[in-house]
């Protein structure tokens, strides 16, 4: 008799099992998290509003005080945060601080899951994790594209990697009240990497930003609130174009779908002659400017500006 026939013969069980569900107290979940600064406040926050018996700790206790108000328990002992939970949720400033912390109670580690969103490198993270796996911990590090405002909002999204991707998939459910969870590898450091690249690119967008309003300015009269009218919806537009230049490099394919690399030099000279004629720096505009001569003298004249992408590896030590 297969698992379906014994169902068809117990009609009963099912609503048997519902009784059973809605009449038990909701299980009460923990958590434990270190690291009270603005973005650990809020994570915590949201755990305690959440419901979760929430401990936290930090080395300065008063920052505390307005989450014990709110019902969360203060550890008086980094051994104490450990052992009140079995998911433990990092947010200190460094990594670095992230060992020193945890060394004062390697012996409480042993069955722990560790969520580390302290930003840093990919290869801390891969140091940290085999650390702390050494110790019975499993280890998953996240990266944070939030700020703490956003936090527990569609629009905060957390980054994870592990090796032991099962492990994040037991507790995405616990993550997923601070934000979207995105899982992007099985290497420890894929979140750091994938982090720090979001983040390049954000600053990117904000050199672009200082860089033409600088240049704008020189003009009497011109605002940056006026002239970011013109510019974010020119911004916008561009940003459809990020589409091709992707699958461009992906298939290292670079033909032209625009202006070609030499005639883009040539444009950008332009732009670098007149920074200086207003008697504005161009050092924030100069590097691209840069690997695009490098491009065309390696050929590339007539491939669109995607080929950078191709100038760009340094060699290593």
């Amino acid at each position: 008799m297969d698992c379906q026939q014994q169902t068809q013969q117990l009609p009963a069980l099912d609503t048997l099992h519902q009784n059973i569900s809605f009449n038990l107290p909701a299980m009460s979940k923990s958590i434990s998290l270190f690291g009270l600064g603005a973005m650990g406040k809020a994570l915590a926050t949201k755990y305690v509003d959440t419901g979760y018996t929430t401990t936290v700790w930090n080395r300065s206790p008063s920052k505390a005080d307005s989450l014990v108000a709110k019902g969360a328990k203060l550890a008086s002992t980094v051994a104490e945060g450990l052992e009140a939970s079995n998911l433990i949720i990092l947010c200190l400033l460094v990594n670095d601080t992230v060992k020193d912390t945890l060394s004062k109670a390697t012996s409480s580690l042993a069955g722990k899951t560790i969520v580390n969103l302290t930003n840093g490198t990919p290869e801390q993270a891969r140091e940290l994790s085999d650390w702390i796996t050494s110790l019975g911990a499993e280890y998953i590090h996240g990266g944070i594209m939030a700020v703490p405002s956003m936090i527990g909002t569609p629009h905060s999204v957390l980054l994870y990697s592990s090796k032991t991707p099962d492990v994040f998939t037991r507790i995405e459910p616990d993550l997923a009240h601070i934000g979207t969870s995105r899982f992007v590898g099985e290497d420890p450091g894929s979140a750091s990497l994938h982090d720090l690249a979001l983040l390049s690119g954000m600053y990117g967008l904000f050199s672009g930003f200082f860089q033409a309003t600088a240049l704008v300015r020189t003009q009497p009269g011109t605002t940056a609130t006026g002239f970011l009218e013109l510019l974010a919806p020119w911004l916008s537009a561009m940003t459809q174009y990020l589409g091709v230049l992707a699958a461009q490099i992906d298939n290292k394919d670079y033909s032209t779908q625009s202006a070609n690399m030499f005639m883009q030099v040539t444009a950008m000279q332009n732009i670098v002659d007149t920074f200086q004629a207003q008697g504005v720096t161009s050092s924030m505009f100069l590097p691209l400017l840069e690997l695009m001569k490098k491009a065309v003298e390696g050929g590339h004249a007539d491939s669109d500006i995607s080929a950078v992408i191709e100038f760009t590896n340094v060699e290593r030590k």
